[in-house]
């Protein structure tokens, strides 16, 4: 069996200005977010664009809110544009819809409403504090999962922001008795008298606008590059339990999941063996369609790997038609033998029920045979560069021969006597003579089913 530490083992890396990891896992994990991400953004957007479109009506009850009603339907539509875009790691499409969102929000806020009639300074708009609706982009791009569109927005806001007010201020209209009006409430105190001057841009209130904004987007761009790295995290966690799911059954990938140990360090205790092998195989496949084949070889594989994982194993390896399964590894458990002894019995109900349809197509039959036995053996990793977690051992080999044994008694299914005394001696098992087995010394107890 291949070192599932191993397995898979594309590193998890991602580069800092593309985000893209190497790992497909990864990938596939970040590419999820970021849909998922965009999908809820979108509606947080429509959400939040509709109540502002609620308290404008609230706050400008009459035709000229039309204005602002159209121009947030048109960042509804940026929004649906920029989840059609999006993707994990750089995409120009996605940073030019971006850059459109800001500009048309930066436009709205700051351009006089061509519907209106009343002629105020153009810098009345700042005695609104309508900075603030930028931060609804902010909050919505948080939900991208991308650090990259929190800098964005940030940097961007910025640039254009303090690009409207130097245009608000350079270009935009005045009204010298207004401003005259102001100065006149409070003679003795200019600068109070400035603060209420609505044609005046304030440029210290602009910059701290954008200072407190860009540091806000650059503390939730950290808080989502952390999101993005317990996303690999957790895309690591799901690849080992997936590679773990190959060979072990739920139960045991769920305790491996939680121990510390290596797998690969080496320990011996008794554990339960198992060689299941096709008959005739070899001779089944001569002339036979490979799709065919193959398929055969799937519908058997299937049902055994099954029942080991049903029963707790673990699948040690597939032997061509056949496999290896042991009870016991990585970990030993009290009734490792009782599992094995029942894992074979239904195994050989399986091949019948599989027997039965097969012949009901009017498909050769299976002949399956099993060899179980139970005992000692040793766990650790073998090779120098590629490594295998491997299960060594007399007591493996002893099962591959018993296995073998089937074909000169006859039988379906032998189990050694020390395995089926420590299952307890379950009923359904048939008494045999001591079979003699090569590498041992004494002959060995056995019982078939027939």
């Amino acid at each position: 069996m291949s070192d599932i530490t191993q397995a898979d083992s594309v590193p998890l890396q991602v580069d800092p200005l593309v985000e893209l990891p190497a790992n497909p896992h990864a990938r596939a994990a970040l590419e999820r977010n970021k849909r998922e991400g965009m999908d809820l953004a979108v509606r947080a957007r429509i959400a939040a664009l509709s109540v502002t479109a609620v308290l404008l009506i609230y706050l400008n009850p009459n035709w000229e809110v039309i204005w602002y009603l159209s121009l947030l339907g048109c960042l509804v539509l940026v929004g649906l544009a920029q989840r059609r875009v999006g993707r994990v790691g750089q995409s120009r499409a996605e940073l030019a819809w971006l850059f459109a969102d800001l500009l048309l929000m930066t436009l709205a806020l700051l351009l006089p409403n061509p519907l209106s009639d009343a002629q105020n300074p153009t810098a009345l708009i700042y005695q609104f504090e309508v900075f603030q609706y930028f931060y609804v982009l902010l909050a919505a791009g948080v939900l991208s999962y991308s650090w990259r569109t929190i800098i964005s927005i940030g940097t961007w806001t910025t640039g254009l922001w303090l690009l409207g007010a130097f245009c608000v201020w350079w270009f935009g209209r005045t009204d010298p008795d207004v401003s005259a009006a102001a100065l006149a409430l409070f003679p003795g105190n200019p600068v109070l008298s400035a603060q209420m001057d609505p044609g005046v841009v304030h440029w210290d209130f602009r910059i701290q606008e954008v200072v407190v904004f860009i540091l806000v987007a650059g503390i939730l761009a950290v808080t989502v590059r952390r999101y993005q790295t317990l996303v690999l995290d957790s895309a690591e966690t799901a690849r080992a339990r997936t590679n773990l799911a190959r060979y072990f059954s739920p139960t045991m990938v769920e305790a491996l999941s939680t121990k510390d140990e290596p797998l690969g360090q080496v320990r011996t205790h008794d554990a339960a063996v198992l060689f299941v092998d096709i008959v005739g195989f070899t001779a089944f496949s001569d002339g036979r369609p490979a799709q065919e084949v193959i398929e055969t070889l799937r519908a058997f594989h299937a049902r055994m790997e099954s029942e080991v994982f049903a029963h707790g194993g673990t699948l040690d390896k597939y032997l061509g038609d056949g496999l290896m399964a042991t009870f016991g590894t990585p970990l030993p458990q009290d009734d490792d033998a009782a599992r094995a002894v029942a894992c074979v019995q239904a195994m050989v109900d399986r091949m019948d029920a599989l027997n039965v349809a097969r012949r009901a197509d009017g498909l050769p039959e299976i002949d399956a045979r099993f060899g179980l036995h139970f005992g000692q053996v040793v766990l650790g990793d073998i090779g120098a560069n590629r490594l295998e977690f491997a299960v060594l051992g007399d007591t493996v080999n002893v099962a591959s021969r018993l296995e073998a044994l089937t074909r000169v008694l006859d039988v379906r299914a032998i189990v050694s006597n020390a395995a089926l005394a420590a299952a307890g001696r379950p009923a359904g098992f048939r008494a045999a003579p001591d079979q003699p087995v090569r590498g041992v010394a004494a002959p060995v107890s056995v019982w078939v089913i027939d």
